[in-house]
Formats: structure tokens, sequence, C-alpha cells
């Protein structure tokens, strides 16, 4: 028998950060400026962050307040990777809503939006599965390969 074909339901809350998260990367494959193609893909990724805190919620800690990011690395190690990439976006993404649109490129944008899709895939796992043991470690820094690939295949077929 299959242990996790009988899992239970995703709470609410979960479902409805998973949804928010796709509408957040629909808005970034379809936003033409590259600073609001970076804030939708990141704030992609904190939903779907989010959610994976509404099954699995971190430790207990006095240490507050804490990021989603660092809450995550506690709540789900092997997205400990996932964590870092994303928090190091955050001061960026910032920035873009500050007003500085000239803080990120369309390349750095674009990265980010793969990152983004593989993240949300790797997180919708994680919670479809129902267990912690998600995926082997991937090493999820700009630059390092991380399934993108497939991406790009699809923009080129878009623009085409």
């Amino acid at each position: 028998m299959n242990p996790t074909a009988h899992a239970a339901p995703l709470p609410p809350t979960a479902v409805d950060l998973l949804r928010r998260a796709d509408a957040e990367l629909l808005a970034a494959q379809f936003s033409s400026e590259a600073g609001e193609r970076f804030v939708h893909a990141h704030l992609a990724a904190l939903r779907a962050a989010a959610a994976v805190l509404a099954v699995h919620p971190a430790p207990k800690s006095r240490r507050t307040p804490r990021t989603v990011w660092e809450l995550l690395a506690g709540a789900a190690p092997e997205l400990e990777s996932w964590s870092l990439y994303f928090a190091a976006g955050a001061g960026l993404r910032q920035a873009v809503e500050a007003g500085r649109t000239d803080a990120v490129d369309a390349a750095r944008a674009e990265e980010l939006l793969c990152a983004s899709e593989d993240f949300l895939h790797e997180a919708r796992g994680l919670l479809v599965r129902g267990r912690r043991d998600a995926s082997e470690p991937v090493d999820h820094r700009p630059g390092a390969a991380h399934g993108s690939v497939g991406r790009r295949q699809l923009l080129a077929v878009r623009a085409s």
C-alpha cells in the first residue's frame, strides 16, 4: 500500500497560498518590465514558502522576529538552499518596490522567475507528498543549473 495514497488534504490556507503563488508567477511571466517581473516572481516564492509553513510550522524560538526564509529553513531543512537564495533577493525586491526600477536587469529578473517556478514545483511536491523527503538537495545559487532549461525553451516558443 502506498503510504501517501491517503494523505490528509492540505489545509485551506495552504491551498489558498499556493493559488496566490500561481497567480504571482503568471503575473511575472507576463510582466514586460524587469523590476515588475522580479517582484512578482519573488512574491510567488514567498507565498509558496508560506504554504509550506502553514503545513510544517517552524520550531518555536525565543529569537524574534524572523523572516519567512529563516522560518522555512528551520521547518523544512531540505528547502534551506532555496531559503538562502530567496532571502538574498529580498533586498532587491524592496528596492524595486521603493521605486528603484534600475535595481534589477532583465537577466536577473528572468533568473528569479525560473527559480521561483522551480521552487513552487518543489514546495508543492513536498506538500502533496505529505512528507519531508521532497527531494535531494539542489544548489540554487545564482548561476547554478536548477532546472530552468525547460522554461527557457518555453520562452523561445512563446516569443516566436
